[in-house]
């Protein structure tokens, strides 16, 4: 059985991790998420894997998110 994050600990991070992503870096590692490994998508944005094994996405507008699990 999978064991729950208390929704304290989510409050805390979420807006850590949203900094950081606004920054341009890894939420794992802290690294820039532009020497990560980049591959042009469809639609115009890049699906980049940092070295931690994240993936994330580049949208056109420059805003960064984590990828969803049907573009890994």
């Amino acid at each position: 059985m999978a064991r729950r994050v208390p929704r304290v600990f989510k409050n805390v991070i979420a807006p850590v991790q949203a900094w950081l992503m606004a920054q341009g870096r890894c939420v794992g590692c802290g690294r820039d998420l532009t020497e990560g490994k980049s591959t042009k998508r469809r639609d115009g944005s890049h699906k980049v894997i940092c070295s931690c094994g994240r993936i994330f996405v580049n949208e056109k507008n420059g805003k960064w998110r984590r990828a969803l699990l049907e573009e890994v």
